[in-house]
């Protein structure tokens, strides 16, 4: 692969970008936290670099007290917060990168009970996800916050940030400021277009005179807002014009509001599916654009970039710090992809949690799982060829260990081969392809349909056994399950499925299916549970776009029962409520209801022989598929073998 605009240089003002990536804001929930500050450094030092992105830029930091969106903010105003920064400034320009400060203020969707102070708002509308009303700014409250935007650009410059972006985009203040939906005042600060866009071009006129005509300013607008009665395309184009008309250097185009129910940046979202914005705003100015949302490619990134200047990847440098310099050394495939999953980035900033990466755990943790060989090398043994099992063989070969693999199937991979078959989980390809890659490249012997016994673990001398043997299908004690097919042969596509389909279990996999099954034309789809709601266990940020997928196609939801019998003809059940039975006709019935651990006897005695044992990810705790914490454990034990639990 030739890159013709993957790695040209962009000139800002005063600043050279090497290359055309910038790596988006991502609050990491290690922010303004003494235990985590080693680790914020070391998350953004290690991705900096002549191979890392052209540009980070951090977390929104806010630029007054009210501004902050939560727990684990830095602020501008903290003067310990500045000592963070200038630390932070100074270890990425050590290691020969570029940061940029994000001026952030959450506006309504501040917390106030977190702040301390009440949240602000152009008007006192409440957002629909949070559950107080904000109080209106005053005019003199407006003059206040410019000054803030102002001193905060000032402290920026100071520590060191090689540039700013005013955060305009995603529903936060300025974006507030800009929609007629949030913006009811009747001043100089709202109604008309004109009076709406006010406040923006004020905080950008404000943070220019602060840090001068030297240093870079970026701007993150919103492209689409994806809220009902906001701005229009049509406002939109204009206010980006406005950005250029009072400087902004370079314009990011954001998309959505938190409040939208139109899913933007799951993994459901095609990748760049939201790049028209940027393309329409590309043509209507002159200074540079970026593109963003879903491009976790480089391939992508360099087709968007014969039209844009730049591409925003944010969670693809979570999944792997090095993605950039392993695409400069045509090494694509070693390259760990972000999946959009969500399930330790986003999930875990709107639970108040350092964020980390599902993929890759190390995210976060940098400063304490450092990579280099290990003094004393040991020869490791992992059964089981899932997500786990590859994790754990993976991590200890990269620290220098010897390690030997064996799955019992035909093919690697584990719950991730069925999971990939779920129309909106084909990113889990790009995890297998990743894990098979670094297997061999690191030099682990994979041997594929083999089960090991004892004696076949005792010939390497292992110092270490990895139980990685995953799960099997849990059968409910159900009169005539027979009749009932496990989720497994309907994934592998082994049996045929009728037109009326009911699924005994309405968690993840219950849900899984049902997407599997609209793929195939079956929308006459009934999900049952004892008890509880349709997708407990599915993450916060994706859940409701799955459910509100899945009932746009027709699936039904029904708890509170018990299972009587099931016949060839369909499911009997007792409504647990009214203690009436029913017969649901069903031409196919599915199980769905959670796994088992699945750990045969066997290798329980290999610790009587004085060989240390680990059991990892489904094996240890079954429950509901967690492929987070799976993974996770994988490499915990490879770089915290202090922790492993001998059996």
């Amino acid at each position: 692969m030739k890159w013709e605009k993957l790695f040209e240089p962009i000139q800002l003002r005063r600043l050279t970008l090497p290359n055309r990536v910038m790596m988006g804001s991502m609050h990491l929930g290690m922010e303004g936290s003494k235990d985590q500050e080693e680790a914020l450094i070391s998350f953004y030092t290690e991705r900096s670099g002549d191979n890392g992105p052209g540009l980070i830029v951090t977390g929104g930091i806010s630029v007054s007290p009210e501004g902050d969106g939560g727990h684990h903010f830095l602020g501008f105003y903290r003067e310990d917060d500045l000592r963070v920064m200038k630390r932070l400034t100074d270890s990425v320009h050590e290691a020969n990168g570029r940061i940029a400060a994000q001026l952030f203020h959450a506006g309504r969707y501040a917390y106030s009970q977190m702040n301390g102070v009440p949240s602000v708002a152009p008007s006192p509308i409440k957002s629909p996800i949070h559950r107080e009303v904000p109080e209106e700014l005053t005019e003199i409250d407006i003059l206040n916050l410019l000054e803030s935007y102002a001193e905060a650009g000032r402290k920026a410059k100071a520590v060191g940030f090689d540039a700013v972006e005013i955060m305009g985009s995603e529903g936060y203040l300025i974006n507030q400021f800009l929609s007629p939906r949030t913006n009811k005042r009747s001043d100089k600060w709202g109604g008309n277009f004109e009076n709406r866009t006010r406040f923006a071009i004020e905080v950008l006129k404000s943070v220019r005179n602060a840090v001068g005509d030297d240093y870079p300013i970026i701007f993150r607008m919103s492209g689409l807002d994806l809220v009902p009665d906001s701005s229009t395309p049509e406002e939109t184009i204009q206010l980006a014009k406005k950005l250029e008309e009072h400087e902004a250097d370079i314009l990011n185009i954001g998309i959505g509001w938190h409040e939208s129910t139109v899913p933007t940046i799951s993994m459901m979202v095609p990748r760049a599916g939201f790049i028209e914005p940027a393309l329409k705003i590309k043509e209507a100015v002159n200074i540079p654009v970026i593109g963003s949302n879903r491009i976790n490619d480089p391939l992508l990134a360099e087709e968007l970039l014969y039209k844009l200047d730049m591409v925003s990847m944010a969670r693809p440098f979570l999944a792997d710090a090095n993605l950039l310099a392993k695409a400069k050394g045509q090494a694509l495939d070693q390259i760990n992809t972000c999946i959009a999953c969500n399930q330790a980035c986003l999930d875990h900033a709107f639970e108040g949690k350092a964020v980390s990466c599902l993929v890759n755990p190390r995210a976060g943790r940098e400063h304490k799982w450092t990579i280099k060989k290990a003094d004393k090398t040991k020869t490791v043994v992992v059964i089981g060829g899932g997500v786990a099992g590859m994790e754990a063989a993976r991590a200890h070969a990269e620290l220098g260990h010897t390690v030997t693999l064996y799955e019992a199937n035909a093919a690697i991979g584990g719950q991730f081969n069925l999971a990939r078959k779920i129309p909106i989980k084909k990113e889990f390809d790009e995890t297998i392809r990743y894990y098979t890659t670094e297997l061999n490249r690191l030099g682990v012997q994979i041997n594929v349909n083999h089960k090991p016994n004892a004696d076949d673990l005792l010939a390497h001398s292992p110092d270490l056994v990895v139980l990685a043997t995953g799960v099997v299908p849990r059968l409910p004690v159900i009169p005539g399950i027979k009749h009932a097919i496990p989720y497994p042969e309907i994934l592998s596509g082994n049996r045929e499925v009728g037109k009326k389909v009911v699924i005994i279990g309405a968690g993840g996999i219950g849900c899984d299916v049902s997407h599997f099954l609209i793929e195939k034309g079956i929308h006459d789809i009934l999900l049952l549970r004892r008890n509880g709601k349709m997708g407990e266990g599915l993450g916060k940020t994706t859940k409701w776009a799955m459910l509100q997928d899945l009932k746009q196609n027709g699936v039904t939801f029904r708890t509170n029962l018990s299972y009587e019998e099931i016949t060839p003809e369909g499911l009997k059940i007792t409504n647990s409520e009214t203690g009436e039975q029913e017969f649901l006709k069903a031409d196919t019935i599915i199980l769905a209801a959670g796994q088992e651990s699945n750990i045969p006897e066997e290798y329980e005695n290999l610790s009587q022989k004085g060989i240390d044992i680990a059991v990892i990810g489904g094996a240890r705790l079954a429950g509901e598929l967690d492929a987070k914490r799976a993974i996770y454990e994988g490499a915990k034990i490879a770089f915290e073998p202090e922790t492993i639990s001998v059996r």
